[in-house]
């Protein structure tokens, strides 16, 4: 069967995972993995550099990661005020992985963190996931609109 999805809950910025450490602080190449999982397994995140992904971690309020042995098969993160908003950013699951509740164990542990569990309000925004997110009680504010800059 294999050894379990395990689940690291980390820090304010991911330091383990900036510095390349994965479960138990070995050290993985996390960053390359991180990388490599945003080429592959989302449309939105291909092409982001390196430093722009140690940037944007250092940033984060709260950072899940989901390994399979030293494997990176799952990710998610969010960014808050702790009070009034937070907002979930880049959660996504390796293909082989998808439909075994890793999702929603991310987003479980991404929610739970202080800094979202705290917030008010907690936001995402999603192309074409919006049944997985509905099914874990998200609904579309038809309130408000998404507005961009540029």
């Amino acid at each position: 069967m294999g050894s379990p999805i395990q689940l690291l809950c980390h820090q304010r910025g991911a330091l383990g995972l900036r510095l390349g450490c994965g479960p138990g602080l070995r050290p993985v190449r996390a960053m390359e993995q991180v990388q490599q999982l945003f080429e592959t397994h989302s449309f939105w995140g291909q092409g982001r550099s390196m430093a722009g992904l140690h940037r944007m971690l250092r940033g984060s309020e709260a950072v899940v990661s989901a390994w399979h042995d030293d494997v990176l098969v799952g990710f998610g993160r969010a960014t808050s005020d702790g009070t009034y908003r937070a907002v979930l950013w880049d959660v996504m699951v390796a293909r082989h992985q998808e439909g075994q509740g890793l999702g929603r164990r991310l987003v479980a542990a991404l929610l739970a963190a202080p800094p979202v569990a705290s917030a008010e309000r907690v936001y995402l925004m999603t192309t074409n996931s919006h049944g997985f997110y509905e099914r874990l009680g998200f609904h579309e504010a038809t309130s408000q609109r998404l507005m961009r800059l540029g």
